[in-house]
């Protein structure tokens, strides 16, 4: 069984390289776990373009051997010859074509799998800055292209250059000065095919790049299609698709019109070559007698087909060539970029269970590390003993979500460090971590399924008993029993079938049933009504008991009962303590209190 190429193994291949070499070379790299049943398509690949140049010969042998001098033995065998070519190309290109397709299909499936991969192992902060359309339409579109390129244009390249080199070398042998006639135009040829090189490289690129940007609007449009009905902006929309269309309309018109001059012209030329060979080769015959042979000159015009058709073919090869090598590029160019926050090689897994202990110590972050930014975090001493439901509180942009980014390990400190249990979350294996923490952000991410399913997400041996009291756990019951179809409701796209607030519920659910060590809730209430809150906040006690919790809150009644509750302003921390301890301190928290209250009362 072959294996596949990482994306780590096809850096390392190609690291030095660059350019055209560079992609030559990863198309190789491909194709390299599959080379004996590539080496199986060529051998047959050889064997039928052979066959298939056997006409043009056997053609002269019949009429100047057989025909015309009178022996039907030989036109017997002349025939004979015939059948068996004719055999060989059926054999040859069942197999060829069969053997492409399969090793194609197979490296394709190969790097579509490695690109999902490689798009799993990025970091959060790869995704902030990289459009989800554009992935998508990596995965997609260039995939495409490049199938095109891996299961067509590879057979027809081959096929064509040998047929080429095979029917130089029997017009040669035919009439080297009719053969010398047709190489008159070669020049025309060359200029003609490096021009439409030049021109046609940027044109074919251009394509992939605009239907990128197609993909990634689509794909932001229908993500924020209630947000954009709710301003009414579907003009606008409209408009700017219709902009973005008519860009990639008029690069692939680019692309058309290249290809309407240049093919043509290459059959035109081909068209002079014929007519060259015909009058030449025609006055020779009827001026000089036996000094140009009927049969010879019929062969020459059958192989004339074998010499001009590839350059045709090659021309139509090279404008596939230039699509998928332009996909090409931009898949290496997503895979080369290898993730930023990796286990080390040292790495070794967190306890099971952990204790639940979380300590910081001298914890400093910037989102941007030039010269100059601001910290998210600066300087951050904190320990949260094993089991300790600690509240992160402040202004907008204190520092909060980003401090539970650090503890998921979203992110990396710019300094100081964070343990668990006395290890450094730096010298522990991600997933280790990941399998005993659980997060619930503020907007419930939900995936196609049911709402069993969607609860069950984080543990694939969930049983049904352990779904359905994980959702009465935190009060889901009542709201589920309305659903259709109750826990195996349907919950579509992204949740679209639920409230925000049922799917708050099921989000909380979900990391229940996980059972993880360590909890962060990230202004997890934030779309539970006050009335839905006070009846799951029996629920949240009970997800929260036992395990070490980071909670974020702006509504601070959801925090009251917090073991700790920790105040950070501009990144700092300025206040921690209890509820009533800080209450009774009036300093940043007792301000904040208060204008909460005075919110919630009017």
């Amino acid at each position: 069984m072959s294996r596949r190429l990482t994306a780590d193994e096809l850096r390392r291949r190609l690291k030095g390289t660059s350019g055209r070499g560079r992609k030559l070379r990863g198309l190789v790299v491909l194709l390299a776990p599959y080379k004996w049943r590539v080496a199986a398509m060529f051998a047959a690949l050889i064997v039928g373009t052979a066959a298939a140049l056997a006409p043009a010969p056997l053609a002269k042998k019949a009429i100047d051997d057989g025909i015309l001098a009178g022996d039907v033995g030989v036109l017997n065998l002349v025939v004979l010859a015939f059948l068996a070519s004719a055999l060989l190309v059926w054999l040859g290109t069942f197999l060829q074509t069969y053997l492409t397709g399969w090793v194609g299909q197979r490296s394709l499936q190969d790097l579509r799998v490695e690109i999902f991969g490689h798009l799993q192992r990025q970091p959060v902060a790869f995704y902030e800055r990289r459009s989800a359309g554009v992935l998508i339409s990596r995965m997609t579109n260039d995939v495409q292209a490049l199938s095109s390129l891996v299961t067509d244009s590879v057979t027809m390249l081959f096929t064509a250059g040998l047929t080429l080199i095979g029917s130089i070398v029997i017009l040669l042998a035919l009439d080297a000065t009719l053969a010398g006639l047709v190489f008159l135009i070669f020049p025309l040829l060359f200029a003609g095919s490096l021009l439409f090189r030049i021109v046609s490289a940027d044109a074919y690129r251009t394509t992939r790049e605009t239907i990128g940007q197609i993909t990634a609007y689509l794909q932001e449009s229908l993500s924020g299609i209630r947000v954009m009905r709710s301003f009414a902006q579907e003009p606008r929309h409209n408009a700017r698709f219709a902009a973005l269309n008519q860009l990639n309309r008029d690069a692939n018109l680019a692309t058309v019109r290249l290809n309407a001059s240049y093919f043509p012209t290459i059959e035109f030329v081909s068209a002079l070559g014929t007519v060259l060979v015909i009058v030449y080769g025609g006055y020779q015959a009827i001026d000089a007698g036996d000094a140009v042979q009927i049969g010879t000159l019929t062969a020459f015009i059958v192989a004339l087909n074998g010499f001009f058709d590839p350059i045709g073919q090659l021309s139509q090869v090279y404008t596939t060539y230039l699509s998928g090598m332009a996909a090409l590029d931009k898949i290496f160019e997503l895979l080369d970029e290898a993730p930023t926050l990796e286990d080390r090689p040292d790495a070794r897994d967190l306890p099971d269970p952990l204790r639940g202990e979380l300590r910081f110590e001298g914890v400093s972050f910037a989102y941007d590390t030039s010269a100059g930014a601001p910290n998210a975090l600066s300087d951050i001493d904190l320990v949260v003993p094993p089991g300790q439901t600690v509240a992160l509180v402040g202004a907008t942009g204190a520092g909060k979500s980003t401090l539970a980014k650090l503890v998921a390990r979203f992110y990396d400190p710019t300094s100081g460090r964070i343990l668990v249990d006395g290890l450094d979350l730096r010298e522990a294996r991600i997933g280790s971590l990941r399998r005993q923490l659980g997060i619930v952000p503020q907007e419930a991410f939900l995936f196609s399924g049911t709402v069993a399913e969607n609860i069950a997400f984080g543990r694939e041996d969930a049983t049904r008993e352990q779904v359905e009291r994980a959702a009465a756990t935190v009060g889901a019951t009542q709201l589920i029993s309305r659903l259709e179809h109750g826990i195996d409701t349907e919950v579509g796209e992204r949740g679209a079938q639920l409230s925000a607030g049922e799917r708050q519920l099921v989000a909380f659910a979900r990391a229940l049933v996980a059972d993880p060590r360590m909890l962060i809730l990230d202004e997890a209430t934030a779309h539970v009504d006050l009335h839905t809150e006070a009846k799951i906040e029996v629920g949240l006690r009970r997800l929260l008991q036992g395990r070490t919790a980071l909670v974020i809150a702006h509504r601070l009644s959801t925090i009251r009962q917090a073991g700790r509750i920790v105040v950070l302003d501009g990144g700092r921390i300025v206040e921690q303590g209890t509820h009533a301890e800080l209450l009774e301190s009036q300093g940043a928290y007792w301000r904040l209190y208060r204008d909460w209250a005075e919110q919630a009362a009017a």
